[in-house]
């Protein structure tokens, strides 16, 4: 769901907005308005978060921390992968989500104070990420809960997903008429749909015949994500987020089922955190609240994509579906990210000039 790459998109109408770019001289003078973003479920991938972790005391003490939470070795899972487990939505999750915060902790130890995020955002599963990054959610806490969610979603999900190369409407049709749901809308012409496996084949063909021009992908995960497949796993998940302690947020916070800032109120956090898996993630409403915000500066914190087995080798998991999101604008926000030795390198560099 969340490492396709972006594809063609002729209409970004929400990319007119004006937004200000200052040189990044002037980022440690706090001038920008930053959002820290956070991939999802399929950034994940063998050797993830090792070169960080050999390299840097604050990432081992989150690795350890996490191990202590989860009740067994998060890093041996995510730098190993010795049972091949780490695409199973109960390991990747988790293994996501310690990446993320190990990765933004190293960072912040870094800069210090030099950058502070104005809103963070993340992307399905990152939205957890996100409220850690915010204070609403600690990482024990999170972690918990993202262990428990991953499990449910594993265990009662059904059907597989689809990203198709139309604007949501047209998406919305298809699964209509072949018992699918739109699970996200990443960009105005880039939709994903879940469902049966069958019905997501018929669903494909019936778009051959109305463009043969227009391309899908599918995507092998443990059920159809944010759809009605979803709600068995969210009114068993719901308990757990009602236990979970949810403080206000120290900043604003994007929230995938709304596409608008959540609101400070916890219950309405949890409760948005349960609507999420089984509505779409508004993924690229999201950025237009972030474009109307004023954002001029985002950093992706975790995860990554790509070929390659060394961590490296591997790029933002959300850079493309943001860059082309605001590549029509005056102004487009610099994109930075930390997701290995590599960028974490470059980013530091940047912004530190």
């Amino acid at each position: 769901l969340h490492s396709l790459q972006p594809v063609p998109c002729n209409l970004v109408a929400f990319i007119q907005i004006p937004m200000r770019s200052l040189p990044s001289s002037e980022i440690t003078h706090h001038m920008t308005k930053t959002l820290f973003i956070f991939p999802g479920q399929g950034a994940q991938y063998r050797g993830m978060g090792h070169d960080l972790f050999e390299d840097h005391d604050v990432v081992r003490h989150t690795y350890e921390e996490a191990n202590d939470i989860l009740g067994y070795n998060i890093a041996d899972a995510s730098f190993l992968d010795p049972g091949k487990k780490l695409n199973l939505t109960r390991y990747a999750q988790p293994a996501l989500l310690t990446h993320s915060i190990a990765c933004l902790r190293l960072f912040t130890k870094q800069l210090g104070e030099n950058v502070r995020p104005s809103a963070v955002a993340g992307h399905s599963l990152g939205e957890y990420s996100a409220l850690v990054a915010a204070g609403s959610l600690d990482f024990s806490t999170a972690l918990e809960l993202v262990q428990k969610r991953g499990e449910l979603m594993g265990k009662f999900g059904q059907g597989e997903m689809e990203a198709l190369s139309v604007p949501r409407e047209i998406a919305e049709a298809l699964a209509l008429k072949h018992y699918c749901g739109v699970a996200a809308c990443n960009l105005p012409e880039q939709t994903v749909v879940g469902g049966l496996p069958d019905d997501l084949a018929r669903l494909v063909d019936d778009l051959k015949e109305l463009d043969p021009k227009k391309n899908s992908t599918r995507l092998k995960t443990e059920g159809a994500f944010h759809t009605y497949f979803m709600v068995e796993a969210a009114n068993r998940f719901r308990p757990v987020l009602e236990a979970a302690n949810v403080q206000p947020p120290s900043i604003q916070v994007l929230s995938n089922f709304t596409g608008s800032f959540h609101d400070s109120e916890p219950h309405s956090i949890r409760a948005r955190l349960f609507l999420q898996l089984f509505h779409p993630v508004l993924w690229y409403q999201n950025l237009e609240q972030a474009a109307r915000f004023g954002i001029d500066n985002i950093i992706e914190f975790g995860g990554g994509i790509g070929k390659g087995e060394h961590p490296n080798n591997k790029k933002p998991n959300l850079a493309g579906i943001v860059k082309r999101a605001f590549r029509r604008g005056d102004n487009p926000p610099e994109y930075h990210a930390v997701i290995n030795g590599e960028t974490l390198a470059a980013t530091v560099t940047a912004i530190a000039m």
